[in-house]
């Protein structure tokens, strides 16, 4: 039997326009992407490629220019099908005097939830990322890494059945990459669906069953991991090989 598909998009296309409507960057060209409940889908590609605008599409932030984009059989703007999602963007903005208890609480009450689940819910996340000690500190004062697992725990609290992380481990060090990569793949062994984004391919090969390679805003390459890891590797080699060459001289002089 087929798994339920969570996310289906189908020739999906995205056209920014300036203030006349004249075309000015088309982002993603003729998207086809298709996640099963249960998977870890991973949405690879350099910077501008196309990952966010895909990502803003499927949460229902953006309007596709054309072709249909369905989450669980619905549209993506329907409050039944947002409901469903958890979304960690790639800046999280958390308000720096809030305690991490209290910025769960605080998306706990967006979420619609009851005080009762609110605190049951905001103590397991806390402890479930490692910041149960800290529970009453101003996240103001927390470490980047620190500050992206309370922003992964937000993004939890309302017990998502699809999880969409842009750029999880953006910006982190070493150690708190590996922390939230463990985490992520924690929350798939729980049967949870993730589609994340990432430009760095040690996080797709880290955590992702599938992945698809998109570049200027096509797709490139899809499938698991073991089976188009040549691909991955080809393609981020060559793009390694396209650096620029800066001309630096003439200001050094």
């Amino acid at each position: 039997m087929e798994a339920e598909k969570v996310i289906e998009l189908a020739g999906v296309e995205k056209t920014f326009r300036d203030f006349w409507l004249r075309p000015t960057v088309k982002a993603v060209d003729g998207l086809d992407l298709s996640v099963a409940r249960g998977e870890v889908f991973g949405l690879l590609g350099p910077n501008g490629s196309g990952k966010s605008t895909t990502i803003k599409m499927i949460l229902g932030l953006l309007g596709p220019s054309a072709g249909s984009i369905r989450l669980f059989g619905l549209s993506p703007r329907s409050i039944e099908a947002r409901k469903r999602i958890g979304y960690l963007p790639e800046l999280s903005y958390l308000h720096p005097f809030l305690t991490a208890s209290e910025t769960l609480h605080y998306y706990a009450g967006l979420c619609g939830l009851d005080r009762t689940t609110a605190r049951s819910r905001a103590t397991q996340l806390l402890e479930m990322v490692g910041l149960e000690e800290v529970a009453g500190r101003a996240v103001g004062g927390f470490s980047k890494g620190m500050a992206r697992r309370v922003a992964l725990a937000s993004s939890l609290i309302g017990k998502p059945e699809l999880l969409v992380l842009d750029e999880p481990t953006s910006g982190l060090d070493p150690v708190s990459t590996n922390e939230v990569k463990t985490l992520v793949k924690t929350l798939a062994r729980g049967g949870m669906t993730i589609l994340m984004t990432s430009h760095l391919l040690a996080d797709a090969e880290d955590v992702c069953g599938r992945v698809m390679i998109v570049n200027h805003g096509k797709a490139v390459a899809e499938g698991r991991i073991g089976e188009i890891g040549s691909s991955l590797n080809e393609f981020f080699l060559a793009k390694v090989g396209e650096g620029r060459d800066f001309k630096v001289a003439p200001f050094l002089q």
